[in-house]
């Protein structure tokens, strides 16, 4: 198998899964620490700080998500680094995003369509996922499946369980950053991390258990999830915009559903997309377009929606995100990975970002 970022598949129980991919990322792990280590002293936080809140989130983690904090502590002691320090990077948009630097508004484009609007009568999921370049050093293509045969495969920042993902029952995942006023870690209330909340998504074996898993969940950081589940008549795809406290969601218009970067419900919060502006506030709106262009009834096809991803309008800023030269060096974001998903064939790609200079590889997804 041939693909653009490190593969590691393991199986067993969480712990043992943990365990076997703390091994084999070894590197990586420790590489996606040091990474965050610098990004947590530019706002200010040490070692000694977001280690502590790295235990408080884990101790949230273990009482809300037990099985998930198993994986977790394999995972942290596989790879010989401290529980403490595996959770703060599990913690980092919560620790990074209390106080949004500049140029937050930029990144991550999602979409999908229904499979009563596609060619193969398949539900189909895709993103970019965009954030510094230095990232792409510290990924893995993750494949872990649990002692009941549940598998999941994840594209993830090292030491995390997921980010965009699909799973042996169908169910896939899509994700991208919301800021808003609420966001910031509470030592009050810890809730739990934000990488938590999409693995718990994709340990679930149907769409409405997903959205049990995810909608209540305590949290203090503000994030979009596109969910979805392959099934008879074209499947189906909810848009969660989930905040510290509330919940906002949407369904596919004329099949098709498209996310950036804020808020498209009305939730009682301040969207601080009102601060900084930016690529956000067009990018959902003219992937919509493209995409109802393409999905007259049953023509949509997966090479619609990778082709919308490599979309220039506003290059460098576009949905195809290119760096910008201009931007100081620690604010630089690109399309590191992009992401494209058939939930009924249960076939999850991945291409190097920019994609409009990538073809994707793909990884077949059954049940053990």
């Amino acid at each position: 198998m041939t693909l653009p970022v490190p593969y590691v598949d393991v199986r067993g129980t969480p712990g043992e899964c943990g365990f076997a991919y703390g091994q084999a990322a070894r590197d990586r792990i420790a590489a996606n620490l040091d990474l965050y280590a610098g990004r947590f002293r530019a706002v200010g936080l040490g070692a000694d700080v977001t280690r502590a809140a790295g235990e408080t989130f884990r101790a949230e983690t273990v009482r809300l998500y037990p099985r998930i904090a198993e994986m977790l502590d394999g995972t942290a002691e596989g790879a010989g680094v401290g529980v403490g320090d595996l959770y703060a990077v599990n913690a980092r948009t919560e620790l990074i995003y209390g106080t949004p630097p500049d140029g937050a508004a930029g990144g991550c484009t999602v979409l999908g369509a229904l499979g009563t609007h596609t060619a193969t009568g398949h539900t189909l999921m895709a993103q970019n996922w965009d954030w510094h370049p230095d990232q792409r050093q510290a990924m893995v293509l993750l494949s872990t499946t649990d002692e009941h045969g549940h598998r999941v495969v994840a594209l993830t920042e090292a030491g995390m369980l997921a980010k965009a993902g699909l799973n042996s029952a169908g169910i896939g995942i899509c994700v991208n950053m919301l800021t808003t006023d609420r966001d910031g870690a509470d030592p009050q209330r810890p809730g739990v991390p934000y990488h938590v909340v999409l693995r718990a998504a994709l340990e679930a074996d149907t769409l409405g258990r997903a959205l049990k898993a995810v909608v209540p969940s305590p949290r203090n950081a503000s994030m979009n999830l596109l969910l979805g589940q392959a099934g008879p008549a074209g499947g189906e795809l909810i848009d969660l915009e989930l905040v510290p406290g509330a919940a906002g969601w949407l369904h596919p218009a004329d099949g098709v559903i498209a996310h950036a970067n804020h808020l498209e419900t009305v939730l009682p919060v301040r969207d601080l997309v009102n601060d900084f502006g930016g690529s956000t506030l067009f990018r959902a709106a003219r992937a919509r377009r493209l995409l109802a262009a393409a999905a007259e009834p049953g023509k949509l096809v997966d090479d619609d929606l990778a082709a919308i991803l490599r979309d220039h309008q506003s290059y460098p800023n576009a949905i195809c995100r290119h760096v910008d030269e201009r931007d100081v060096y620690a604010e630089r974001s690109e399309t590191v990975y992009t992401v494209l998903m058939d939930l009924d064939e249960r076939r999850f790609g991945v291409a190097e970002g920019p994609p409009c200079d990538h073809e994707f590889d793909w990884v077949e997804i059954t049940a053990a």
